[in-house]
């Protein structure tokens, strides 16, 4: 079992201290579920530049979560915001 947060953004990310070896964390579960497999998810959750296609068509599973993750990271590597 594991938790799917479906609201994946930089902003729900924070450093513990100001270290180059800070840990990451993760906030704002407020939107998530346990995964529970082979369920299909029909609400629309998210927010709207990380948000999977998928979300939208409301009828997704845990996937929608390397989604946002791959936007995340084109942002930190292309340093182009939305």
């Amino acid at each position: 079992m594991g938790v799917m947060p479906r609201d994946l953004k930089p902003e729900n990310f924070l450093l513990v201290n100001r270290g180059e070896d800070s840990p990451l964390k993760a906030i704002d579960f407020g939107v998530s579920v346990f995964i529970e497999e082979g369920k299909v998810y029909r609400d629309i959750v998210g927010s709207a530049y990380y948000v999977a296609p998928e979300v939208l068509g409301r009828s997704y599973g845990k996937d929608i979560d390397v989604w946002s993750a791959g936007v995340i990271l084109y942002i930190l590597l292309s340093s182009v915001f939305a």
